[in-house]
């Protein structure tokens, strides 16, 4: 069973008590770093909120039923008091937990089911070629997202063109697009970039980040980029659990090479993955 599979499992199994991200990463043998990566790449949510999303969504669904105790309600999500279970049940769905009892129906809010767990196979993933890189320098334009909703990336990547060639000490004609900073709950910060030498001549918008010497597990994406998530997971869920190695906690990228056509999305492209 892959990963994501046995965190659902694990989710959906201790529903009644409280879990953390580091317990959920221990019953599936692998760091909080990688499950919280794979479960993004798999499902596009992020893990613990989909938690909590879960907990709350059960927890309006004994309310509309009319449980008497609403405090009941609330430790049996995991929350420790009626406020700040209020607080959270009203942010997720713009309802009084109180109001949801009222009414006695969700046909007026979004609760969020069980994800269904599944043992359909990922395409076949080639196998990876594995390279070990000095220390590098990136420099292009950073945007933060939630990886329940990436949509952005594209146009980042329209408002950078301008800038491939143009960037002082650039290096090669590469182009990439580096994920880093990936916090429990999903957000990343998203560079679209390129290689330079040293940062000390960038201004205006554009941002460094600096990667220490790694060593990566390099796989081929030669589909449309629109497909490239399907790759993720078959990464993350597949090729991992299967392989042996273990993630790296540090900045994985994708190279867009000359034979990449950023107008059509065709072309292929390769993922780098830091591994230990």
């Amino acid at each position: 069973m892959d990963p994501v599979q046995k965190a659902l499992w694990f989710v959906e199994g201790h529903s009644r008590e409280p879990i953390t991200l580091e317990e959920i990463a221990k019953a599936c043998k692998i760091s909080t770093f990688h499950i919280t990566r794979a479960f993004a790449a798999a499902t596009g949510l992020s893990l613990m909120r989909y938690v909590r999303a879960r907990r709350l969504s059960e927890a309006a669904r004994s309310l509309a039923q009319g449980a008497d105790d609403i405090l009941s309600v609330a430790l049996d999500a995991g929350y420790g008091s009626h406020e700040a279970f209020t607080r959270a049940f009203r942010d997720l769905f713009g309802m009084t937990p109180e109001q949801v009892r009222a009414q006695g129906h969700l046909n007026n809010i979004s609760i969020v089911e069980a994800i269904a767990m599944n043992t359909t196979s990922i395409p076949n993933l080639a196998p990876p070629r594995f390279e070990a890189l000095g220390p590098m320098i990136f420099a292009g334009l950073v945007e933060r997202y939630d990886c329940q909703s990436p949509n952005g990336i594209p146009d980042q990547w329209s408002r950078f063109s301008p800038y491939l060639g143009n960037i002082p000490k650039q290096v090669g004609k590469v182009a990439y697009g580096v994920c880093y900073n990936f916090d429990s709950e999903g957000i990343f910060d998203y560079m679209a970039g390129v290689e330079v030498k040293d940062a000390s001549d960038l201004s205006g918008e554009l941002k460094n980040l600096k990667v220490p010497a790694q060593k990566y597990a390099v796989f081929t994406h030669k589909e449309h980029i629109a497909s490239i998530r399907a790759t993720y997971t078959a990464i993350w869920s597949n090729w991992f659990p299967e392989s042996g190695h273990k993630a790296a906690t540090a900045p994985n990228f994708e190279r867009y090479g000359p034979e990449f056509n950023p107008t059509t999305g065709t072309g292929g492209l390769e993922i780098w993955i830091p591994i230990e």
